[in-house]
C-alpha cells in the first residue's frame, strides 16, 4: 500500500477531529492497555534517582526504564540498554551497533519494536545484522512488554513488546514557552562521543518539539586488544506539531535516522563489511473525546516510513555495495474507549481497536539472493473487556482476529521441503487469520502487593523471510532456507506474578509456563556454503553456515525477580541493597534444547542517594550455558561488575538552566571476556571489555 492515501486518511480523520465542539475534562486511557504511566499521572511522588519502578497494574510484565536511566546507562542499542535486566538480553550481533531486544529467549518475529506505538519498520526482524533504526537517545521513557503482547499490537507481539516513548508528537498542552535538554558523553572503550538535543515548545494551541542527536565511535577494546570492525556512526533528528482543541488534540512529526556501522566476525571484519542505513518516518497521533452516554475516546495512531541500507565490503581497496534491502511500510490503529458500563457483577470497561498495515519488500544485489521483493498485508480487530468484581479484584478478558498474506517467491530446495535434484522457485501467496484470546485476574493484597494471574492463547502467522529466504547473505556469514510451507504457530501461556510498587521493599516477581505448536526457528544444519546451493556441504564452501527455518513443537518456562530494599538513612541519603535473577529453559517435543536460550543469571547491588547524588554498584553473574542445541557450542560464565556515580546541581533562576548532572559510569570493570550465548557470532565477537563514560547533562 502506498504511503501518500494513508496520509490522506488521517488528514481526513483530523478534519472530522477539529469539526468536535467543547466536551468535560479529559478522561484517563483504562489501564487494560497496557501503557506504563507517566511519572506526572501516577498519584504518587516522581520516581527518584535510580528507584525501581514497578508497573503492579497491568495484566501482563512491564519492565520500565526512566529517562535518567537511559542516559546513565548510555547503550546505543535497544539491546544493548535491555541487556542485563531480568527476561531481556539482546542479540549482540554488532554490539553498540546491531543488537535487536530479545525476550525470554525469543527474538525477530516474535519481538515488536516501536515508537510510540507505531512499529520501527524496518528489516531488523529479517536477520541480526540489521540494526534498529530507533535510538536510546531519542528516548523519554523505555516500555519492556514480557510476553505476549499480541492482543493489542499484532502476532509479531507474541513474545513481547519494547516501545520507546516521546514527545516527538506532542500530547500535552503546557504554558506558553520553551523548556529543553542537551546532553553529551565520552567513552574510554572506543574513544565515542555522543550528544543530543532536545526542545519542546507551547503557543496558544499548538505545541511543538523538536529533537537532534549523533554518535560517533572506532572499535571498541575486549581483552586483550581490540574487536575489529566494531565501529559504529549514527544521526537522527526530528519535528513534530500538535494542535489541541477542547475536545483533544491532532499531532505529526517527521524524523530522519542514518548509521555506518562495521559487523565484526571472522570473515566480515578482514572484508570490512559495513552497513550503511537510513530511515524517513512520518507519523501522526490524535485523540477526540466525547460527552455522549456511549463513547468516551477515540484515538488514532498511524505511521509511514521509507526504509534503506547498502551492505558492503572492501574490494580492491575500494568499497563495492553486495547488497540493498528497501521497505516502504505503513500502520494504523484507531481505539474507541467506552463509557464504564455498571452491571450486577460489576463496573465494565470496553475498548474496541482495529488495525491495518502494509509492507513492501524489495531486495538488489545480494539480498535478491537471500530474498525475492515481498507484499505483506495485515488488517485485524480486536477487544478489551475489564471487569471490576471489587475495588479490589478486576478481571480481563480480550480478543483479537487478523488476517495476515505474505506474497513472495517461494523456493523448494533439495533435502528440504520434500525437494529434490534443483532449488525450484515458484510464486507463492499465502494466507493466514490468526486468533487470540486472554483472560486475566489482578488481586489486591495486604501490605501493598499486588497478585496476577493471566492465560493467554496466541496465534501468529510466519514472516516473509521465514516463508521465502533462498540464498546467501555475507553480512551476517549465513546461507538462508525458508520454508514455504509453515503453518501458523500457537502459543498457550500461564503465568503468575507478584509485585509491589510502593515504599521501601518494591519488587515484580514472575513465573511462566508456556507450550507452543509449530514452533518456528532458525537451526544451523552445521554444513557450510559459498554463493550458491550447490556448494552447500560440497566441502568447497566454507564462507557461509548454513540455516534452515523448520517448525517444531516446544515448551518454555521461566522466571524473572528483581527487587529493592531501602535499607534507612546514612550520610543524609537513602542506603539500600537490589537483587535480581531470571532463566529460560526451551525444549522442543523431540527432548532436544531450542537454541540461543539465554543462561541463568543472578545479581544484586548496593545503592545510595540524596537530592543531589547516586551512586551504584552493581554484579551480574551469568552461569554458563550447556543447554545446547545441535551445532552450538556451550558458551561459559562471567562476571559483569558496573558502577555509577552522578551529581545533579540545581541552578538559581536566570542562570539559563534549570539544573546540571555530571555522572561517570563503569562498566565491566573486570574487564571479563563476556560471550553473549543468544548471539550467533558469539564464538567470533565478544562484548566491550572495561569502559569508563563520561557524561553531562543540561535542563533548561
Amino acid at each position: 500500500m502506498p504511503i501518500r492515501p494513508a496520509l490522506a486518511s488521517a488528514a481526513s480523520l483530523a478534519v472530522l477531529i477539529l469539526a468536535a465542539g467543547p466536551v468535560a475534562a479529559q478522561t484517563t486511557l483504562p489501564e487494560i492497555l497496557i501503557e506504563a504511566p507517566r511519572t506526572e499521572d501516577r498519584g504518587t511522588a516522581a520516581l527518584r534517582e535510580g528507584e525501581l519502578a514497578v508497573i503492579d497494574r497491568a495484566f501482563v510484565p512491564v519492565t520500565v526504564v526512566p529517562e535518567g536511566e537511559i542516559q546513565r546507562n548510555g547503550g546505543r542499542t535497544l539491546g544493548d540498554q535491555l541487556f542485563a535486566l531480568p527476561g531481556i538480553t539482546g542479540s549482540s550481533f554488532a554490539p553498540g551497533a546491531a543488537s535487536r531486544p530479545v525476550i525470554r529467549g525469543l527474538d525477530n518475529a516474535r519481538v515488536r519494536v516501536q515508537e510510540n506505538g507505531i512499529g520501527a519498520q524496518d528489516v531488523s526482524d529479517l536477520s541480526e545484522d540489521h540494526a534498529v533504526p530507533l535510538d536510546p537517545m531519542a528516548a523519554e521513557r523505555i516500555e519492556v512488554i514480557r510476553g505476549p503482547a499480541a492482543l493489542r499490537f499484532g502476532s509479531q507481539a507474541i513474545g513481547g513488546v519494547v516501545n520507546i516513548t516521546n514527545e516527538r508528537i506532542p500530547t500535552r498542552l503546557g504554558r506558553d514557552g520553551a523548556s529543553g535538554m542537551a546532553t553529551g558523553g565520552v567513552n574510554s572503550a572506543d574513544g565515542g562521543l555522543e550528544g543530543a538535543a532536545r526542545v519542546r515548545a507551547t503557543s496558544g494551541n499548538w505545541a511543538f518539539s523538536g529533537d537532534v542527536f549523533g554518535r560517533n565511535a572506532g572499535d571498541y577494546a575486549i581483552p586483550g586488544g581490540r574487536q575489529a570492525n566494531s565501529f559504529s556512526n549514527a544521526f537522527g533528528a526530528s519535528f513534530g506539531a500538535s494542535y489541541f482543541f477542547d475536545r483533544g488534540y491532532i499531532g505529526a512529526a517527521i524524523s530522519h535516522f542514518r548509521a555506518l556501522y562495521g559487523i565484526p566476525g571472522t570473515e566480515s571484519a578482514p572484508d570490512g563489511v559495513r552497513i550503511g542505513m537510513q530511515q524517513t518516518r512520518l507519523t501522526a497521533k490524535g485523540e477526540i473525546r466525547f460527552d455522549g452516554h456511549v463513547v468516551d475516546t477515540v484515538r488514532f495512531w498511524l505511521g509511514g516510513s521509507i526504509y534503506r541500507h547498502n551492505e558492503q565490503h572492501l574490494d580492491m581497496g575500494a568499497f563495492e555495495t553486495a547488497a540493498t534491502f528497501r521497505n516502504e511500510e505503513v500502520e494504523g490503529r484507531v481505539e474507541t474507549v467506552f463509557r464504564p458500563l455498571a452491571t450486577p457483577v460489576g463496573t465494565l470497561n470496553s475498548v474496541f481497536g482495529v488495525q491495518f498495515g502494509a509492507g513492501n519488500l524489495s531486495t538488489a544485489g545480494e539480498a535478491g539472493g537471500l530474498i525475492a521483493p515481498a507484499a505483506t498485508r495485515t488488517a485485524a480487530a480486536f477487544l478489551f473487556n475489564e471487569l471490576a468484581l471489587t475495588p479490589a479484584t478486576r478481571a480481563q478478558a480480550s480478543l483479537r482476529i487478523e488476517h495476515a498474506r505474505i506474497a513472495g517467491t517461494g523456493t523448494i530446495f533439495p533435502g528440504f521441503d520434500g525437494g529434490a535434484g534443483v532449488p525450484v522457485e515458484f510464486a507463492a501467496g499465502r494466507s493466514f487469520t490468526p486468533m487470540s484470546v486472554s483472560l486475566g485476574l489482578l488481586q489486591d493484597l495486604p501490605f501493598g502487593m499486588v497478585a496476577s494471574l493471566t492465560g493467554q492463547y496466541v496465534e501468529r502467522a510466519p514472516r516473509a523471510q521465514e516463508l521465502y529466504s533462498r540464498g546467501p547473505h555475507e553480512a551476517s556469514g549465513t546461507f538462508e532456507i525458508g520454508n514455504p510451507n509453515l503453518t501458523k504457530e500457537t502459543a498457550t501461556s500461564i503465568e503468575i506474578g507478584l509485585r509491589r510498587a510502593q515504599g521501601p521493599v518494591r519488587f515484580d516477581a514472575t513465573a511462566y509456563y508456556a507450550r507452543y505448536s509449530g514452533f518456528i526457528y532458525k537451526q544451523l544444519t552445521g554444513l557450510t556454503c559459498d554463493d550458491d546451493f550447490a556448494s552447500c556441504g560440497s566441502g568447497g564452501g566454507t564462507e557461509l553456515r548454513q540455516l534452515a527455518f523448520a517448525q517444531q513443537n516446544a515448551t518454555f518456562y521461566g522466571a524473572e525477580v528483581r527487587g529493592q530494599l531501602d535499607i534507612g538513612e546514612v550520610a543524609g541519603g537513602t542506603f539500600g541493597v537490589e537483587g535480581r535473577y531470571d532463566f529460560v529453559h526451551a525444549r522442543f517435543a523431540d527432548g532436544t534444547n531450542a537454541p540461543r536460550i539465554p543462561p541463568h543469571r543472578l545479581g544484586g547491588g548496593l545503592y545510595w542517594r540524596n537530592e543531589a547524588w547516586f551512586a551504584r554498584v552493581t554484579l551480574l553473574h551469568a552461569f554458563a550455558q550447556t543447554r545446547i542445541a545441535a551445532d552450538e557450542t556451550p558458551t561459559p560464565g562471567y562476571n559483569l561488575l558496573n558502577a555509577e556515580l552522578s551529581y545533579r546541581m540545581a541552578l538559581r533562576p536566570g542562570a539559563g538552566a534549570r539544573s546540571v548532572t555530571f555522572g561517570l559510569v563503569g562498566t565491566n570493570l573486570l574487564d571479563e571476556t563476556i560471550r553473549n550465548h543468544v548471539s550467533f557470532k558469539k564464538d567470533e565477537v565478544v562484548m566491550p571489555g572495561r569502559s569508563v563514560r563520561f557524561f553531562t547533562t543540561v535542563r533548561f
